[in-house]
């Protein structure tokens, strides 16, 4: 299920995981060697390093080994910069070891992660205490205070960013802080330019595209849309897409929300992209809507639907550097023939 239906809470207490996490200290599961990385190297004198955070800094002293993601997408980044997670939290998707097909290069023929579950309580604080972590990143997060708090009797944690909504920190600044924290900001760097130049480059393939309104939106209890402070609409507007005005105001300080049936006329862009469960169901049932279903973008057929439960599905809502080249290239011939103007152009959906 996609973020906005998590509203974490700590259920865990701290005493429990650091009770847990003294007796995994002396000795661990057989899984948890398995999953262990071997050494990295990182930059000659990269630590100690200082992360800021929401909630205040956190200082990694050396190079981390066992490393916990309770960031959604946080394990992505740490993929491309050479190591392999000890546990990552699943979001959706239901991938081995919580690791999306787009990375699995990446991962190689290293052990899988041990997957930990965020149901709406927050993380399993006892589960991530058994891995025995070094290093706890939480970038891509809504991680509350009282769960850093409990999370940092266990490990060093980076938290989300003090600015913006959680949940929003860009695909960029979330490779730049791992890569920080791993000790490789220049191979850090280096890859959010090559993925940077990806997108340049079909935004320069795609001219038709600059200029042109786009609006990510999917119908959850009612229509929903992500505004500026969304990775997703961020892909949109690297491609030369502009955000329909007034989008920013509906929103607010969050990555996205449900819009009144006033606010109908945010979907009417030059093209609309939907991530549904069901595309035809969901786009007849759209349809049905007499405001949505009125809109020039549903006429023209300027609407891109994305099947949430499919690999491309999976990978739009991640955005990272492994994820964005997988989805650019399956994306981009969606919405160009969404913005064609040409009513017969059929937007077909990608096999994988």
């Amino acid at each position: 299920m996609s973020r906005m239906s998590q509203r974490t809470r700590l259920t865990a207490v701290a005493a429990s995981a650091l009770l847990l996490f003294g007796a995994a200290a002396c000795g661990s599961g057989e899984s948890d060697d398995k999953a262990a990385p071997s050494a990295d190297s990182a930059k000659k004198g990269a630590f100690p390093v200082t992360l800021d955070h929401k909630y205040g800094t956190t200082t990694v002293k050396n190079d981390p080994q066992r490393i916990v993601t309770v960031g959604l997408s946080d394990q992505d980044a740490v993929l491309a910069l050479g190591k392999v997670p000890v546990g990552t939290t699943e979001w959706f998707g239901e991938f081995k070891g919580a690791i999306g097909p787009w990375a699995e290069k990446a991962l190689g023929d290293k052990a899988r992660p041990t997957v930990l579950h965020d149901d709406g309580t927050g993380p399993q604080v006892e589960k991530i205490a058994s891995l025995r972590p070094d290093l706890i990143l939480a970038l891509y997060s809504g991680l509350t205070k009282d769960q850093y708090r409990t999370l940092s009797k266990i490990a060093p944690v980076v938290a989300q960013p003090k600015e913006g909504a959680d949940w929003g920190i860009s695909w960029q600044d979330q490779t730049m802080q791992v890569g920080k924290a791993l000790g490789k900001s220049d191979e850090a760097k280096a890859l959010v330019a090559k993925t940077e130049k990806h997108i340049a480059d079909a935004a320069a393939a795609h001219p038709e595209f600059k200029g042109k309104t786009a609006v990510m939106a999917t119908p959850y209890e009612g229509m929903y849309v992500y505004g500026p402070q969304d990775n997703r609409s961020r892909v949109l507007t690297g491609l030369g897409f502009q955000l329909p005005s007034g989008l920013d105001k509906v929103v607010g300080e969050a990555f996205g929300a449900n819009i009144s049936k006033e606010r109908t006329d945010l979907l009417d862009t030059d093209a609309v992209a939907w991530i549904v469960t069901d595309p035809a169901k969901d786009a007849k049932k759209l349809h049905a809507d007499p405001l949505y279903g009125k809109l020039d973008a549903v006429k023209e057929g300027r609407e891109v639907m994305i099947k949430e439960s499919s690999h491309f599905g999976s990978a739009i809502s991640f955005v990272t550097p492994l994820s964005i080249p997988y989805t650019v290239d399956r994306l981009v011939p969606m919405l160009s023939a969404a913005v064609d103007g040409k009513t017969d152009t059929k937007v077909v959906h990608p096999a994988s």
